[in-house]
């Protein structure tokens, strides 16, 4: 095969990662590029209305005149992203005493979410964003690289949001550890 070009495919490896299987796509101009949409604190949020676990659904306006911390995740149970949920889970009652729910939203289908809230026994809302839209319009969706292998995904952020829904605080990149504690000293600091 020496001299030849293999078409992109065919470079991919078999084994299994926990990478999205979705086929890479390039950004949209202007979209999935920013850290957060050009979101910065003081803008206004985004709005959203989306499906949650349990088969309701959520959106920005249900949290009016409260704090929202808003943490976008890559995948349902994988384990950075199921210790970042047991982490706002477990401080749940505290983020309360400060005036401030937790929504969790990843591109996951809603059966997805619950199986994984039911499986961890998490106490957090869970939203769904199969069309991404709001990742999109959060500046989340951007492109990845794992092990040399480019794809569009979710980037772990968090977006604290005011009870006047203005983005008050951006997490970009989050490291999980320490990260719920992290956000909800900057809650009870609104």
């Amino acid at each position: 095969m020496a001299g030849k070009t293999l078409p992109a495919k065919a470079l991919t490896s078999s084994k299994k990662s926990n990478a999205p299987t979705r086929k890479a796509r390039k950004a949209p101009p202007g979209k999935g590029k920013s850290a957060s949409a050009g979101l910065k604190p003081g803008a206004k949020a985004p709005a959203f209305t989306l499906p949650r676990d349990g088969g309701s659904a959520v959106s920005l306006a249900d949290f009016a005149g409260r704090s929202l911390v808003l943490y976008f995740y890559p995948r349902a149970d994988t384990p950075g992203c199921t210790r970042e949920a047991i982490d706002f889970s477990r401080l749940k009652g505290a983020f309360s005493r400060a005036g401030a729910e937790v929504l969790g939203v990843s591109a996951d289908p809603v059966k997805a979410q619950d199986a994984f809230k039911s499986k961890h026994k998490l106490t957090i809302a869970l939203a769904s964003d199969e069309k991404r839209q709001m990742l999109e319009d959060y500046g989340v969706w951007q492109e990845k690289s794992l092990y040399g292998r480019k794809f569009m995904g979710i980037v772990r952020m968090t977006f604290l949001i005011g009870p006047d829904q203005r983005v008050a605080r951006i997490w970009p990149k989050v490291s999980v550890d320490g990260h719920a504690e992290e956000v909800l000293a900057a809650a009870k600091a609104l």
